[in-house]
Parts: C-alpha cells; structure tokens; sequence
C-alpha cells in the first residue's frame, strides 16, 4: 500500500493498524489487528493500486446512501434533478462525499479525522461539511461520520458506511432486524416483507455465502456481529446513540453478498434503499441551515465461543 497517488495515513494504536485514503474518496485502506503471525484483516484491505472505491476496504456513503431513483427527488415542492455517477449504475448512488479528496488531520495519537466541504457537487444540491473520526481503542474501532447542512433552503440527507468484510467458508452474519425490502433487478426496492427468503434471516445468523443478497433490512436493532469461527473471532457493531436517534424505527441495514469473490457488506445506514421515493421518506433527516446529524459506531474485537 505505497501508491504514490493515492498515499495512506496509517494509525497504530492498541494493538490494531487502520490506514485511511483522504484523497480517494476520504475511504479506508485497512483496518487490521496486530497478532504475532502478522496482521489479521478485519476488513478486505484495498489493493494499493486501484482507484475503484468498492476495491478500498470501506468508505463513508454522504450526503445519502445507495440509490436515488426517478432522475432526483423532490422536496418541498422543488424538483432536484440528479445523475449517475458511477460506470454501469443508471442510478447515483452512495451520495458524493466518496467521489471527493478530503482533508486529513490527527488530534490525538488514537485518532484520525477526514474532512470535506461540499457545495453542489457535479451539479448535485448539497451544500454541506462532512467529518469522519476515526479512534482506535483497546479491542476496536470508534467510527463517526457526521454531517452539516450548509445550505440555505432544508434537504434531506442520510448517512451509512460501505465496509467489506473478508468471507471464510463458515462466516456468518447476525443482527436483529424486522423485515427486508424485497428489490427487482435495478435493485430499487418493490415490496416489504417479514418472511425471510432462506439464507436471509439475519436473526438467526445468514451464511456470508450464497446466492446474490444487495438488499435492505427494516427494524435493525443497532448491533450485529460478523463471525469467523475458522478463526475464533467476530467484530461487533453496536450504535451508542440508538435509542437517542429514534431506536429501531430509523435505523436500517444493507447486506451485499455477491455470489463470488473474497468479500461482503455489512453497511449500517440511516435510510433504506431509495428512500427518496418510498412513503415518507423513511429514515431521512431534513436538516435546515447550520443542522447536523451523525452515524456512530463502535466495531469491536471479540473471541467467538467455541461451538460444543
């Protein structure tokens, strides 16, 4: 990871390695764990060449995530139109913060922060600062992406993180959620359900492998875990302002899990799929002048039971 174009900030601090890309899209070259045999990936580390965010090990989805359909949205009886940007997408997607350099600084020797200010990007109507902290702490990572609306007239955005996780034959993916939203092959949502196809039911634990899954999860209760049991180890998620922000009703999740190839999301986002376009908006914050919201999350490192 020494490409010259794209340099890495690596942090090291308790025991863990995290090495950030603030020119490529302010993203996530690697989060490892230190270990006598060398380092462990947490997340599916970026190759050091390719400039292809969804190559990076995670990055920040600002100032909304995954896709808006229908050309823009409307809001407040005004029209924003909207364009794809990203080859073999007809939608934008994942907002725009992950196509802009952003600002490096380090405030603590646990800590990396990434900064962007963004007006009306590609002709998009966000004006709005994005901050990304990154802090490091014994047995894992505290994430924050925060952002403030600059504008003048109110918008509303959302928030998630787009981290990819190595897969082993045995991984598995757990999280309490109430219900999927089914998509059609763009994949825009179409219908909810609480029947879980086989595979899915994140309750109960869902195999990192399998048929296609880039879908969105309703009701997410704020935690999950990825779990290695070839390894003996899982990372946690855990939202420290869940209940504050709205509990289980404005939180949502994404699951990727292509067919094939080394890695899955798990992405924690504040809305679902298209929620421009869905009944009430769900999950999205309208945010006026000088507003802000964020999206924290604290990753950590456990052992996994052995299995009797």
């Amino acid at each position: 990871m020494t490409d010259s174009t794209h340099p890495v900030a690596w942090l090291r601090h308790a025991g863990q390695r995290l090495g950030l890309l603030p020119s490529l899209g302010g993203s996530v070259a690697a989060w490892q764990l230190d270990r006598p045999q060398g380092p462990l990936d947490l997340w599916r580390p970026w190759d050091g060449k390719t400039a292809d965010l969804y190559q990076t090990a995670s990055f920040a989805m600002v100032p909304w995530s995954n896709r808006i359909s229908g050309g823009g949205f409307k809001h407040a009886g005004q029209f924003h139109a909207m364009r794809p940007n990203r080859r073999g997408e007809p939608y934008p997607i994942h907002g725009d913060g992950w196509l802009q350099p952003w600002e490096l600084s380090q405030p603590a020797a646990d800590t990396l922060v990434m900064t962007l200010v963004s007006h009306g990007f590609d002709g998009n109507p966000y004006d709005y600062e994005a901050v990304q902290t990154f802090r490091l702490v014994d047995g894992g990572l505290d994430q924050r992406v925060q952002v403030r609306h600059l504008g003048i007239a109110p918008l509303p955005y959302g928030l998630g993180v787009h981290p990819w996780f190595p897969r082993t034959p045995q991984t598995r993916i757990t999280a309490p959620v109430q219900g999927l939203w089914l998509c059609g092959d763009d994949p825009l949502p179409v219908a909810h359900t609480t029947d879980f196809p086989a595979g899915w039911d994140l309750n109960s634990g869902a195999p990192a492998n399998g048929p296609l899954i880039d879908n969105g999860y309703t009701g997410w209760g704020g935690k999950a875990s990825i779990a290695w049991p070839e390894l003996g180890l899982q990372v946690t998620a855990g939202m420290p302002d869940f209940e504050r922000d709205g509990g289980a009703a404005r939180h949502f999740c994404l699951v990727y899990r292509p067919p094939q190839g080394p890695a899955f999301c798990f992405e924690p986002i504040t809305q679902p799929i298209d929620a421009f376009h869905l009944p009430g908006q769900p999950g999205l914050r309208v945010l006026g002048p000088g507003e802000q919201f964020s999206l924290r999350i604290q990753w950590r490192i456990e052992p996994l039971a052995a299995q009797g």
